[in-house]
C-alpha cells in the first residue's frame, strides 16, 4: 500500500506544470509576465492580493498581437481561463499605478496545457485494474489536497498581514493614550499646585 501511494504521488508530481509565485508590487509600479504558448492551448490564471492597502490591483492579459483578453480594475482576487487562437508570447500584467504610497503583495498561479492521462491505458476502452483505479483515486485526492493547501496558505498570509497591521495600530494607539494620560496627569498636578499658591498669597494679603 505504501509503494502504491508513492508510485501515484510520483505520477501526480510529474504531471504538475505551470508557474506559481508571490511578488511585491510597489506603488506606482506595473509588472508583467510573459509566456510562450502554442495555438489551441488552454491556460488558466488565478491571482490574489494578500497584503497592502485595500488588497486590490489592476490586471490585464494580452495576446501576441496586443489584443486585450482580460482587463479588470482594483480586484482583490480573480480567475481567468482562455484557449489560445494563435502561437506567440502572451502577457500577464499587474498594475499598482493608482496607489501613491502603498505597495502590494500579489500571489499568481499560471497553468497552461491539458493534463495528460494519469495512466496511458486510460485513453482506450479497456477497463481499469484495481491498481489503476486506486492510482486515479489517489491522484484526484492529491489535487484536492494541493488546492486546499494553496487556499489555506493564502488565507494564512492574508490574515497574518491583517493581524500585524492591527497590532501596529493598537501599539501606536496605546503609546498615544499613555502620553496623553501623562500630560493630563502632569497638567492636573500643576493646576492644583497653582490653586494652593493663590490661596496662600491671598491669606497673607488680608493679614
Amino acid at each position: 500500500m505504501l509503494f502504491l501511494g508513492l508510485t501515484c504521488l510520483l505520477l501526480h508530481v510529474s504531471l504538475v506544470f505551470g508557474t506559481e509565485l508571490t511578488f511585491e508590487l510597489s506603488d506606482n509600479e506595473k509588472q508583467c509576465f510573459y509566456e510562450e504558448l502554442q495555438k489551441d492551448v488552454k491556460f488558466e490564471i488565478d491571482f490574489q492580493v494578500i497584503a497592502g492597502g485595500n488588497y486590490d490591483v489592476d490586471s490585464f492579459v494580452t495576446d501576441p498581437q496586443n489584443n486585450v483578453l482580460y482587463n479588470e480594475k482594483k480586484k482583490q482576487y480573480d480567475s481567468f481561463s482562455h484557449t489560445t487562437t494563435m502561437e506567440g508570447t502572451y502577457k500577464v500584467c499587474f498594475s499598482n499605478e493608482f496607489s501613491t504610497f502603498t505597495h502590494k503583495t500579489v500571489y499568481l498561479d499560471f497553468r497552461h496545457g491539458d493534463e495528460e492521462p494519469l495512466i496511458q491505458t486510460m485513453t482506450g476502452a479497456t477497463a481499469l485494474t484495481q491498481l489503476e483505479s486506486s492510482c486515479v483515486s489517489i491522484h484526484e485526492v492529491l489535487k484536492v489536497v494541493d488546492d486546499s493547501q494553496t487556499w489555506y496558505r493564502l488565507r494564512e498570509a492574508h490574515d497574518r498581514t491583517k493581524a500585524e497591521h492591527l497590532l501596529e495600530r493598537v501599539t501606536y494607539w496605546s503609546i498615544g493614550e499613555t502620553v496623553l494620560l501623562f500630560v493630563i496627569g502632569l497638567g492636573q498636578v500643576v493646576l492644583l499646585k497653582s490653586f494652593f499658591s493663590e490661596r496662600k498669597g491671598s491669606v497673607a494679603a488680608t493679614t
